[in-house]
């Protein structure tokens, strides 16, 4: 699907998920119609989700980690498909450097870094090595809260 500049400014003003059509179609001088058929359009290709994120600094008991994989193989989609489907697992990235994959990972009271490692990574075979980047402080981030 090619993203043309319309698209691109209806993106930006539905960073805020509760924006509405009409005042998004008038701002950009477009219909309402145009703007529910190309959001839609965006939706069904993946181009774009609408939901809702939260500062994990803000939940109390709650702490985002981000965590270096370098893998016994090649296979990096693969196993980034199986990390991405373990609990606590916002993203994953295949990435250049001394890693292979970057996850970030939101864990929770109950549910922190050693339970991680010993219930769900420990399902991934072919894991050479991982280092861990708790992350302190944030800066703009936000993630779905999926735990």
């Amino acid at each position: 699907m090619k993203i043309d500049d319309s698209s691109i400014e209806i993106i930006k003003r539905l960073r805020d998920g509760r924006a509405s059509y009409k005042k998004i179609a008038e701002e950009l001088s477009i219909s309402e119609n145009t703007v529910r058929s190309r959001v839609r359009k965006l939706k069904q290709k993946g181009v774009l989700e609408i939901s809702g994120l939260v500062d994990p600094e803000a939940l109390k008991g709650h702490r985002l980690v981000m965590i270096g994989v370098k893998l016994k193989s090649m296979n990096l989609v693969k196993k980034g498909e199986e990390f991405s489907k373990l609990k606590g697992v916002v993203s994953v990235s295949v990435v250049t450097g001394r890693f292979d994959l970057i996850l970030v990972v939101l864990l929770k009271e109950g549910f922190g870094l050693l339970e991680f490692y010993t219930e769900e990574a420990v399902k991934i075979k072919d894991v050479r090595s991982v280092e861990t980047f708790v992350i302190y402080k944030g800066y703009n981030i936000k993630v779905p809260y999926i735990l």
